[in-house]
């Protein structure tokens, strides 16, 4: 029997060396598994079961509180945006307000001058 098992190869020539004498591998779905997980993670066997099957665990804990920190994230983005828009929406209704004043107050001005020459030549 090898003494570490670091692939799903390995794993194989295992499970047939164990066949050839009539004995089969416990937990060899499993483990089949593991490695593959492990493999798609690019991370290399510790060549036993259990730790296999502790790394992969540690792999997923990972993955998910890195998973759960960008969901926590993407959260607190939504409320501050949520936050800012009526403050954006609220001096964006100031400009239009200021500009609105500004235009009627140079539109009356022209039409009270226009008047006054009006007169004037009249």
């Amino acid at each position: 029997m090898a003494d570490k098992i670091n692939s799903i190869e390995d794993l194989e020539q295992l499970k047939a060396a164990a066949a050839t004498q009539g004995a089969s591998i416990p937990n060899y779905n499993e483990w089949s598994q593991i490695l593959n997980d492990l493999e798609e993670a690019g991370v290399q066997s510790t060549g036993s079961f259990s730790g296999d099957k502790a790394l992969r665990d540690e792999i997923q804990r990972t993955v998910e509180q890195y998973i759960e920190q960008a969901r926590l994230e993407q959260t607190q983005k939504q409320q501050q945006m949520q936050q800012e828009q009526p403050q954006k929406i609220s001096e964006t209704d100031n400009e239009q307000a200021l500009k609105a004043t500004l235009a009627n107050a140079t539109s009356s001005t022209i039409m009270a001058d226009y008047m006054k020459y009006y007169h004037m030549l009249m």
